[in-house]
């Protein structure tokens, strides 16, 4: 699956707050699957449980013009 800015952002916030995939499903709710899913880039996923993850570090998604996206490695 390809690797979205949302998938990128949500693994990267994660990392620097020292939690694992399944500390994120914990601490905010969610299923472990569906963090794994997100981070992998699945784009079949339900907004309102972005945001409920997103919600943990006082982020939300919210609508922006598109922007090309290219991951540096």
């Amino acid at each position: 699956m390809e690797r979205t800015r949302l998938s990128a952002t949500v693994k990267a916030l994660r990392k620097d707050a020292g939690l694992t995939q399944e500390d994120l499903a914990m601490k905010s709710g969610v299923g472990l699957n569906f963090v794994r899913n997100l981070e992998q880039g699945k784009r079949t996923l339900r907004m309102d449980k972005v945001n409920q993850l997103l919600d943990l570090f006082n982020y939300e998604l919210i609508p922006a013009k598109k922007e090309p996206f290219n991951e540096t490695k």
